[in-house]
């Protein structure tokens, strides 16, 4: 909708010149030369300079120009000086529509080569996690709390090691272009020591080194690191993030929340889904300020797809939310193959 609301837009400031003028002309040829529209033309050249190209707007003072002048021998105008005073206007506000035509053009030009290479960055920093690793199918949404923006603070990755398949889903304190370096630290550390380390707890403890010694000040960021093992054994390490939500066979739902002072918690109950995300998902609040109901939307999660599902919560979330979001909103779902078709092997 909202291109084309932009298209309804550009082809209506591209009709405004010519509509000003032709309305400029009647009036001024229906009211007579006592009544000074002739001036008034040069909003042909002004309208044109807020959306035509330079060379549009210099076509448009052309015609203006050729306009003054018929219209100020219509009115006898050239006898005084308020012929030439009327095309010294038209032609001022042509000049000037057309230096305002160049800038834009130049600024649009720098605009769009700053968003080619910030698509590009996005891309290597939040880049697409595999559809299959080992037996599991994975799915990823993403919803920015900003405008036309695809990353923000939240993060996640997958990655398959030869000790099991190993996930982060995160969350940086505050937004904007700060979290997303922020972002950029902890994928980078997580990517790299997610290969190297034997297990989750060094894993983990290599994170926390490499974010303490990357980062600086106050900024801090929540996140759950999870590991798939080859036996169907998951392993949670839980750094002050949402519990991750667990499906089970019989479709009843579960936060699995660490023991105190207990790191990393091992997930011994079965299930075939499991669900990671950010608190822009568990502290989105509808019109009443209720939060949303996460665990009351694991139906949601039935569709065989992994991708519909999920996007199907994503909808739901939206939905919920009566509006756009407040706060970024990642959310990744791992399954195994199968899944929805009686074949499916548990998470335990």
């Amino acid at each position: 909708m909202g291109m084309g609301g932009t298209a309804s837009d550009s082809a209506t400031l591209s009709w405004m010149p010519v509509a000003a003028m032709a309305v400029v002309a009647a009036a001024d040829v229906v009211a007579g030369p006592g009544v000074g529209f002739l001036p008034l033309v040069s909003l042909g050249p002004a309208f044109s300079g807020l959306a035509g190209g330079w060379r549009r707007t210099a076509l448009i003072g052309s015609v203006a120009l050729v306009l003054c002048v018929g219209l100020g021998l219509y009115d006898g105008l050239f006898e005084v000086r308020r012929g030439f005073t009327a095309m010294v206007s038209v032609a001022g506000v042509t000049g000037a529509g057309i230096a305002a035509a160049v800038m834009r053009s130049r600024r649009e030009a720098e605009l769009a080569s700053v968003r080619s290479i910030a698509e590009v960055a996005q891309r290597v920093l939040l880049r697409p996690v595999p559809r299959t690793a080992g037996p599991l199918q994975a799915a990823v949404s993403y919803t920015s709390a900003v405008a036309e923006a695809r990353i923000g603070g939240d993060l996640y990755e997958m990655v398959a090691s030869p000790d099991g398949i190993r996930v982060i889903v995160g969350d940086v304190q505050g937004k904007g272009l700060a979290a997303v370096e922020t972002a950029a630290v902890v994928l980078g550390a997580f990517r790299e020591a997610a290969h190297d380390e034997a297990d989750l707890v060094g894993l983990g403890e290599r994170l926390e080194r490499s974010v303490a010694r990357e980062l600086e000040g106050e900024k801090f960021v929540t996140a759950v690191l999870a590991e798939i093992g080859p036996d169907g054994v998951v392993v949670f390490l839980n750094y002050g993030h949402p519990a991750p939500m667990v499906v089970r066979q019989d479709g009843a739902v579960d936060f699995p929340q660490p023991p105190v002072y207990a790191l990393p918690l091992g997930l011994g109950a079965q299930g075939i889904e499991l669900l990671l995300y950010t608190d822009g998902v568990s502290e989105a609040r509808d019109a009443g300020g209720s939060f949303y109901p996460l665990g009351e939307r694991a139906d949601l999660l039935k569709e065989p797809d992994a991708h519909r599902a999920l996007e199907a919560l994503r909808e739901d979330l939206v939905r919920h939310a009566a509006g756009p979001l407040h706060d970024d909103a990642a959310m990744l779902l791992l399954r195994y193959h199968g899944h929805g078709e009686g074949k499916s092997v548990p998470i335990t």
